[in-house]
């Protein structure tokens, strides 16, 4: 069996964020839309801090800085969500 491998890693152009879902246009055409259940910080998170992002790197990520939150695209596109630290 093989494996796709990409040429290229996607990259985000442009993000959403509403009261339900984070949406992410990718460079190559893709839109990523996920929960926002899956990002407590975000979700919880005024709307104002919410559309207050920038892109890291070239687009390999999003980050929030009000809410220090970090999402990266590879892991949006694996189905990585936020992980509660055991205190």
């Amino acid at each position: 069996m093989s494996t796709l491998k990409l040429e290229s890693e996607p990259l985000a152009v442009d993000v959403f964020v509403d009261d339900v879902v984070l949406r992410v246009s990718l460079d190559d055409g893709r839109e990523l839309s996920v929960p926002l259940e899956w990002f407590p910080r975000l979700r919880d998170a005024a709307p104002a801090s919410r559309s207050n992002w920038r892109l890291i790197g070239l687009g390999e990520g999003i980050h929030w800085p009000e809410i220090d939150e970090d999402i990266s695209i590879l892991g949006l596109l694996a189905g990585s969500r936020h992980q509660s630290r055991a205190a």
